[in-house]
C-alpha cells in the first residue's frame, strides 16, 4: 500500500470585471494607494472627477487634514465607487474573463494573468507570504473592501513559470490591446487584454490547479484584508455555498523569472556616537572593508555591500562564516546586514519603528542615497544587492517571514484597469 498525501493545488477563476472604456483608462487608472500620501493623491487627481483616486484615497475629497481613516472617508469611498459605475466611467463585463496584464520598464516586459484567487487558498497556505502583516493596516483594507463590497485593487502574485501559460500569453501579446498607455509618473508602459476564449479561459484554471503554490509579491496587507473579507461573508451566510464571488479576490500573477526586485537600501541618521575610523573599524571585524573612491559604487554580488560615508564609496564584503547559507533566512544580505552592523554596531533595534533609519526604494538609484548624505540629512548609506525571487519563494515555502524593507518590486501594479465586485 502507497500512503499517497494529497496536497491543495491552486484554485483560480474567472470574474466578470468592472473596467473603463477603452477611451476612459487614462483617466480613471492611477497608482497603488499606498506609494503615495493624501496630498500626492490630491495633487495627482487635481480637477479630474474620474480618477480612481476619488475612491481608493476618498480623503482627497474632505479638506486637507482630513484623516484617511474618518468613517465618513470610507463612506465617501463607497459614494465615489457607485458614482463611477452610475456615470459608466466603470462599466462590468457581461461574462466572466481573464485578463492579461504587461508592464514594460526599461525595455524588459512582464506579462501577468488576472485572476480571481481563492480566498482558502490564502487561509490554508496556497497562497505563500513572506512579510509579516499589521493588524491596523489590515483592518483600513478591510474597511475599504468591505464598504465598497469590491477589490478595488489587485494584489501582485508570482506563481512558478509554466511554458502553455508562457505560450498563451505570447499568443494574446501579439494582438491588439484593449488598452495601451504610458503612465504618467513613472514613464512605464501599460498593457491589456481580455481573454474572452472559452477554451483559453479553460486553459488558464487547469494550468493554475496543476501548481502546489502561488506567492505574494507585493501587497501583503492588501491579500490579507481581501481574504479575511471574503472569509467573514462566508461566516455570516447562513445560505454559503462555497462558489459564491466573495470566496475569490482579485490578484495580478507572473511567472516569478519574469519579475524584476529592486535593491531596498538604508540611509543612517548617526553612527550611534562612533566616529568614521571608529565605525569602519568595527564593520572590518566582519567585512572586507575596501576605499571605492569618490564614484558612485554599486553592489556586485550576494554578499557585497556598498557603504557611503563622508564623500567615499567602500565596498564592504561578508566574512565567510558570518551567515548560514542552509538557513533561507540567514543567507540574505538584508539580514546579514541587520545583524551586523544596523543591530551589532548601531544598536537600532526594530527596524519598523526606529526613528534613526529610512529606506529608499531601488527606483531612486544610488543618487538618492548619496543626495541624503551629502546634505547633512543623513549620516551614512547602505546599499544592497537585490533579493532574488528564488530567495523569496525559498522563504515562504519554510514558512519563514522575510526581515522588513527587503523587497522592492516594480514597476507598481497601476489601479484601475480592472475591479472585481464580491457580489
Amino acid at each position: 500500500m502507497f500512503n499517497v498525501q494529497l496536497k491543495n493545488m491552486a484554485k483560480v477563476k474567472p470574474f466578470r470585471g468592472l473596467r473603463p472604456p477603452k477611451a476612459l483608462v487614462e483617466r480613471v487608472e492611477s497608482r497603488p494607494y499606498d506609494v503615495l500620501d493624501s496630498e500626492e493623491a490630491r495633487a495627482e487627481a487635481g480637477d479630474n472627477e474620474m480618477s480612481l483616486y476619488h475612491i481608493i484615497k476618498p480623503e482627497i475629497n474632505f479638506p486637507e487634514g482630513t484623516s484617511e481613516y474618518d468613517p465618513r472617508v470610507y463612506e465617501e469611498a463607497a459614494r465615489q465607487f457607485q458614482k463611477f459605475q452610475d456615470n459608466a466611467w466603470l462599466v462590468q463585463d457581461k461574462d466572466e474573463h481573464y485578463y492579461i496584464y504587461a508592464q514594460t520598464m526599461n525595455g524588459k516586459t512582464q506579462y501577468g494573468l488576472v485572476i480571481g484567487a481563492y480566498v482558502d487558498d490564502y487561509m490554508n497556505g496556497v497562497i505563500k507570504k513572506h512579510e509579516l502583516t499589521r493588524r491596523d493596516k489590515e483592518e483600513d483594507r478591510m474597511k475599504h473592501v468591505r464598504v465598497n463590497d469590491a477589490n478595488m485593487e489587485p494584489v501582485f502574485f508570482a506563481y512558478p513559470d509554466n511554458s502553455v501559460l508562457d505560450t498563451l500569453l505570447e499568443r494574446y501579446a501579439a494582438t491588439e490591446p484593449e488598452y495601451d498607455f504610458i503612465a504618467p509618473i513613472d514613464g512605464f508602459r501599460h498593457q491589456f487584454w481580455v481573454i474572452n476564449d472559452t477554451a483559453d479561459i479553460q486553459t488558464v484554471t487547469a494550468e493554475f490547479a496543476k501548481m502546489p503554490a502561488l506567492y505574494i509579491a507585493d501587497g501583503h496587507h492588501r491579500s490579507a484584508a481581501a481574504a479575511l473579507v471574503g472569509a467573514e461573508k462566508a461566516r455570516l451566510n447562513p445560505n454559503h455555498r462555497g462558489d459564491e464571488e466573495y470566496n475569490y479576490f482579485m490578484a495580478v500573477a507572473f511567472q516569478a523569472s519574469q519579475l524584476t526586485i529592486l535593491d531596498y537600501n538604508r540611509v543612517l541618521k548617526d553612527l550611534n556616537g562612533l566616529s568614521s575610523e571608529q565605525f569602519l573599524d568595527a564593520v572590518r571585524q566582519n567585512f572586507i572593508v575596501s576605499d571605492k573612491g569618490t564614484e558612485i559604487y554599486k553592489p556586485q554580488h550576494l554578499h557585497e555591500f556598498s557603504l557611503y560615508l563622508d564623500g567615499h564609496w567602500f565596498s564592504l564584503t561578508a566574512k565567510e562564516g558570518t551567515y548560514d547559507e542552509t538557513d533561507p533566512i540567514g543567507v540574505l544580505d538584508v539580514d546579514i546586514s541587520s545583524r551586523l552592523i544596523l543591530q551589532d554596531i548601531l544598536q537600532l533595534g526594530d527596524l519598523r519603528s526606529s526613528q534613526r533609519i529610512d529606506f529608499v526604494g531601488g527606483l531612486r538609484g544610488l543618487g538618492e542615497l548619496k543626495r541624503r548624505v551629502d546634505s547633512g540629512e543623513m549620516r551614512a548609506a547602505l546599499a544592497l544587492y537585490p533579493v532574488s525571487m528564488q530567495q523569496i519563494m525559498d522563504i515562504a515555502d519554510s514558512g519563514k517571514i522575510m526581515p522588513p524593507k527587503a523587497t522592492w518590486f516594480e514597476p507598481k501594479l497601476r489601479s484601475g484597469l480592472v475591479v472585481h465586485k464580491l457580489s
